[in-house]
């Protein structure tokens, strides 16, 4: 029994003397990060094959309804004077509750639990966006 232990205890220790192994080295793929310069066509040619992002030409932005233009700054402007009314009330004097309709949104403000609730409905599509100003 001592000798089968120490044969294989034996066999074990020479078996691992001759295992060996070499060092990682890491080469980086990318050019700019120290990677070969060879790499840059195919990288590029990688992430233009994967970009779905379509760029808008300039030409086409100055071709847009002028009427819709100013339907939706109009929209932006109501909308950040109504935030800047409503946050001057707010910490003011006080909120009026209630349901305002300016457009293609519906606004809600009611009080809720954590603070001031301003529910913002587009009818247009179907979007809704609750805002929770916390009280202090």
């Amino acid at each position: 029994m001592k000798k089968s232990i120490f044969s294989s205890v034996f066999f074990l220790f020479f078996l691992s003397l001759a295992i060996d192994g070499q060092d990682f080295v890491y080469q980086p793929v990318n050019p700019a990060f120290g990677g070969s310069y060879l790499n840059y066509s195919w990288l590029l040619q990688s992430a233009n094959a994967q970009n779905t992002h379509e760029e808008q030409s300039t030409s086409s932005r100055w071709n847009q309804d002028p009427l819709a233009d100013f339907e939706s700054s109009l929209n932006r402007q109501i909308l950040s004077q109504l935030s800047r009314n409503l946050m001057g009330d707010y910490f003011g004097e006080g909120l009026s509750e209630g349901q305002y309709t300016i457009g293609d949104y519906e606004i809600e403000v009611a009080p809720g639990n954590e603070g001031l609730e301003v529910v913002i409905f587009d009818t247009s599509t179907g979007d809704k966006t609750t805002v929770t100003v916390p009280y202090y």
